[in-house]
């Protein structure tokens, strides 16, 4: 069962907001993995949906051995991160790594997961702009 997501207003608009997402995370020599860009999914659909994009990154050194000690939470990794807009406002979220604690048998890795953690309070933080 996942936790409650962790979300944070950003004082910029949806495109700088995503900008600042990626410079943060490019800054730390992370990796992206891939974008989904939800609305444009919808608009080819035929459908509308607010700008929402899902940015998936990470380091394969920290979350390997939380998948060596429960291949199921591959599901879960790598990270990832949400920036939407809702009308005049855009949001930043995620999932705090400590959740992950509940459903998978990471005994041993709570400090990796604290580092997931902080990771990405920081990046959400430098994303909104506060």
């Amino acid at each position: 069962m996942r936790g409650a997501m962790v979300v944070r207003g950003s004082a910029a608009g949806f495109d700088e907001t995503g900008k600042r997402l990626l410079d943060a995370i490019e800054r730390r020599g992370l990796t992206v993995f891939a974008q989904i860009d939800h609305a444009a999914g919808a608009r080819e659909a035929g459908l509308d949906l607010e700008d929402e994009v899902v940015t998936i990154f990470g380091n394969p050194r920290s979350g390997t051995p939380l998948m060596q000690a429960d291949r199921r939470i591959g599901l879960e990794l790598p990270l990832r991160m949400l920036v939407w807009r809702e009308g005049a406002d855009v949001h930043v979220g995620y999932t705090d790594p400590h959740d992950l604690a509940r459903d998978y048998d990471v005994t041993g890795h709570d400090a990796t997961l604290e580092q997931m953690s902080g990771l990405l309070a920081e990046l959400a933080a430098e994303a909104a702009g506060s």
